[in-house]
């Protein structure tokens, strides 16, 4: 398993599988290195998406694996990585969020992650969002 930066060749299957941006700011976040894949000995396997709250604070905007590869570790990998490359870009916190009603929350819990707000959109489960030190 290798967890990498995405480059231009990872375009087409990142623009598949996370259908929340559109293609033309995949591959600026592609660009600005701000998306990281993993992928086993023949093709993509998941990938991470971030940003940043504020401007400043690293926001994890988009996790996901492949549903075969999943429940295996990799994930918990994939974020490790992230957070340990925020660290050297030196950020001390890092963000996420779910919906209240996706069970991705007991996830980041379980990574450290700790409930610090939320937000409530109109015909929208609770957003959770989460912090951690780092």
């Amino acid at each position: 398993m290798t967890i990498r930066y995405a480059n231009e060749d990872d375009h087409n299957y990142l623009a598949a599988n996370d259908h929340h941006v559109q293609a033309e700011v995949i591959a600026k976040k592609i660009k600005d290195s701000k998306i990281i894949v993993v992928a086993d000995d023949t093709q993509q396997i998941g990938g991470l998406r971030y940003g940043y709250f504020w401007d400043n604070i690293p926001f994890m905007n988009m996790l996901w694996i492949e549903e075969s590869y999943r429940s295996k570790g990799i994930g918990r990998k994939l974020v490790s990585f992230w957070e340990t490359e925020m660290q050297k870009q030196e950020h001390n916190m890092v963000m996420t969020s779910t919906l209240s009603d996706e069970t991705a929350q007991h996830f980041y819990r379980k990574l450290g992650y700790k409930d610090c707000g939320s937000l409530l959109l109109p015909d929208e489960a609770l957003e959770i969002l989460f912090l951690k030190m780092v």
